[in-house]
């Protein structure tokens, strides 16, 4: 979603908007996943031999790239390289730099370090800007009967998950491990369409959004810092 065309005027609106939560006083971790230029190194490398580890090593190289076209468009706001585990992270945004990371390991998607990058620093919120508007009930690009969740808990997001990654070839928003490390962190979790970024401010500052809201069991429906709003 960040970087589909390369183009420099998406960066710096995804960077605009970080800045503007920044300056109502979020602290922010940024996770930078690889898209289609990752795909492209990936098929091209498998064709050459590569394997299974090499290829997510390859992807992890490509989610730092992109990473570092946002920390362009940040300038001083953010940390100067992109962050290679969750320490360094953290260290950042306790300086008040906003954090931004691609991949950590292999085996482990940018869905799933954004989950464990805010259980790693308490996060209030954890947002997914993917390019489908919410969790559905199947995958909306393969299905036209898929029902989109306005709310869940994460448990419901495990199966919900689970279900549609046994059918080959459908796309989840997030992966099953992402979605287990919510479960887990009980993290309060907005996943949305995040292609315009002024959805992301909205959602992140008032609660206002069209996505899905994954809300941990036992919690109020009401984050404590939209009740004001």
């Amino acid at each position: 979603m960040l970087a589909p065309d390369l183009s420099h005027e998406r960066v710096e609106e995804h960077a605009a908007a970080i800045e503007q939560l920044a300056d109502a006083g979020c602290e922010v971790g940024a996770v930078v996943g690889g898209g289609g230029v990752a795909r492209e190194y990936i098929g091209t490398a498998r064709e050459l031999g590569a394997n299974e580890i090499e290829l997510d090593d390859i992807g992890i190289d490509v989610t730092r790239i992109n990473a570092r076209l946002l920390i362009a468009a940040l300038g001083g706001r953010a940390a100067p390289s992109p962050a290679e585990n969750y320490e360094e992270a953290g260290e950042a945004m306790r300086r008040d730099d906003v954090a931004v990371m691609g991949g950590v390991v292999a085996g482990q998607t940018t869905d799933a370090v954004s989950a464990a990058l805010a259980e790693y620093t308490d996060a209030d919120l954890l947002l997914y800007a993917t390019s489908v508007p919410g969790v559905f009930s199947a995958d909306p690009n393969e299905d036209d009967d898929a029902k989109h969740f306005e709310q869940m808990t994460a448990g419901e997001l495990v199966d919900i998950i689970a279900d549609i990654e046994m059918n080959a070839g459908s796309s989840a928003p997030v992966d099953l491990l992402a979605a287990k490390l919510i479960e887990r962190s009980g993290v309060r979790t907005i996943v949305l369409d995040g292609t315009d970024p002024q959805r992301i401010v909205d959602a992140v500052l008032y609660g206002d959004h069209e996505g899905t809201d994954i809300i941990p069991d036992g919690a109020d429906d009401q984050m404590t810092y939209w009740a004001s709003e």
